[in-house]
């Protein structure tokens, strides 16, 4: 039987396109059926407080760097949203006299301009995020070198660096198409038309440029343009499951203001039950061998109908 057509936009592939069964188990989900998902290889988490969240967050920075040495490089890949635990890691870096001399950083995506990544300085980069959020917060005596942080600007390059150094842990959030980084699902045409890649093909795509789902500019728009849609470009440059998957560990945080109830109920589903379908990316995380899903508690909601 052929597919549903998305909801959402019939031209994309989207977690509307599922079978109507496993999208009301998931929202049947309590916190404590969410909790009982965790099994060998996908551990859940949950923080009652933000504090103690994005502490968490932002441990998993000095955990990973306090690895690294110069005969073992190693590092984390982190995400611009959540952007909350990128002061705490700088303050963390200087109350420790923590060295980042032989650390490592990945940025995980970039918004695209006339068909490559902006320039650092540009005033939506991620880069310029991390940087005036973090790393030019720490101390001058402690910083990383700058050949020691990789963003995807020079594409090839970015993906040669994770083998060539340790990649501890991947954070993540979780967007509303239920993606992480910008690894969006794909249009619903060509090869793709009446059924969406494999997990298998969709696993093999490395860090590129890619068309952003219609989805993704909304929520965009919302959390970081005041709604104004214009504004967002259509296009980005992500790291690829290809490189994910190189990673020990994956961690997705969901602080709650980044997906909704449902969207969290999904991929922990499907994760948990081992469900991976490309039309919603991160459920092909169940995949991999490592992947800890954090949920801030009083984020996760409520999955049912309220009218307002």
């Amino acid at each position: 039987m052929s597919r549903a057509l998305s909801k959402i936009s019939p031209d994309w592939w989207d977690y509307t396109t599922l079978d109507k069964e496993l999208l009301a188990d998931a929202a049947k989900l309590t916190p404590e059926d969410m909790l009982a998902l965790s099994r060998d290889g996908f551990k859940v988490v949950f923080y009652d407080t933000l504090e103690e969240f994005y502490l968490a967050e932002a441990m998993e920075y000095i955990s990973a760097w306090k690895q690294s040495t110069a005969d073992s490089p190693a590092g984390i890949c982190g995400p611009i949203g959540p952007t909350e635990q990128l002061p705490l890691v700088a303050k963390l870096v200087n109350e420790l006299g923590l060295s980042l001399r032989h650390a490592h950083f990945w940025g995980m995506d970039e918004w695209t301009e006339n068909g490559a990544p902006v320039s650092i300085d540009h005033p939506l980069s991620f880069a310029k995020a991390d940087m005036d959020l973090c790393f030019n917060r720490i101390d001058p005596a402690l910083r990383m070198p700058a050949s020691n942080m990789h963003f995807p600007i020079d594409l090839a390059a970015y993906t040669s660096s994770y083998d060539n150094v340790r990649c501890v842990v991947m954070q993540g959030g979780q967007g509303e198409v239920k993606h992480w980084a910008f690894n969006d699902p794909l249009r619903r045409a060509g090869k793709f038309k009446d059924a969406p890649p494999s997990p298998q093909e969709y696993l093999q795509l490395k860090t590129r440029i890619v068309e952003l789902h219609p989805m993704t500019i909304i929520q965009n728009a919302r959390t970081s343009g005041g709604g104004n849609i214009s504004l967002v470009p259509t296009e980005a440059a992500t790291v690829g499951p290809f490189e994910t998957f190189k990673a020990q560990k994956v961690s997705i945080w969901h602080a709650g203001t980044h997906d909704n109830p449902f969207g969290q109920r999904l991929t922990t589903l499907m994760i948990g039950k081992q469900l991976p379908d490309s039309s919603v990316p991160m459920s092909l995380l169940a995949l991999h061998p490592n992947v800890q899903f954090n949920f801030y508690r009083p984020g996760i909601g409520q999955c049912r109908v309220e009218m307002h």
